[in-house]
C-alpha cells in the first residue's frame, strides 16, 4: 500500500512527536533514578525519529534493526550525517536491548548522563534534516 503525501506528512509528525514524548518521559522520570526505563526511552526517542526521516524519504522500514540498517545506509554512509551519530544509534539500541532484556545488566546513572545530550543533540539533527526536505 503506498501512502498519499497527506497520510506520510502526518506519520512522520506523529513519529516525531513521539522522540519527543519519549525525551520528555526521560526528564520526568531523571530524577527518580530509574534507569534502566529512561534507557528505553532514549533508544525509543532515536527510533521514532529516525524511521519519521526514513519515512519522510519514501524508505520502507519494518523492524528496528531494518530502521538503524537504513538509517546507516542512507545518512550516516551517504555522509549528512557523522559515522559518530551511527556508531551512537547502534550503542543506544544495544544499551536498550541489555537494559530492557539481560539478566545482569542495568543501566546507570552515569550511563545515562553520557547518552542523554548525544540522543537529543542527534534527535535535533534529525528532525533538522526532516524539516529541510
Amino acid at each position: 500500500m503506498s501512502l498519499s503525501d497527506e497520510e506520510r506528512r502526518a506519520i512522520v509528525m506523529y513519529r516525531i512527536e513521539k522522540a519527543q514524548t519519549a525525551l520528555a518521559d526521560i526528564h520526568k522520570i531523571l530524577p527518580l533514578g530509574m534507569w534502566s526505563i529512561i534507557a528505553n526511552r532514549l533508544y525509543y526517542a532515536l527510533y521514532y525519529a529516525a524511521s519519521a526521516l526514513l519515512i519522510h524519504t519514501r524508505h520502507k522500514v519494518s523492524t528496528h534493526k531494518g530502521v538503524i540498517a537504513l538509517f546507516n545506509l542512507y545518512y550516516i554512509k551517504d555522509g549528512l550525517l557523522p559515522k559518530e551519530d551511527g556508531v551512537l544509534f547502534a550503542n543506544i539500541f544495544a544499551f536498550r536491548q541489555g537494559s530492557d532484556y539481560d539478566d545482569f545488566f542495568d543501566a546507570t546513572e552515569e550511563d545515562i548522563k553520557r547518552y542523554l545530550p548525544q540522543v537529543e543533540a542527534l534527535v535535533g539533527k534529525i528532525v533538522s534534516l526532516i524539516n529541510l526536505q
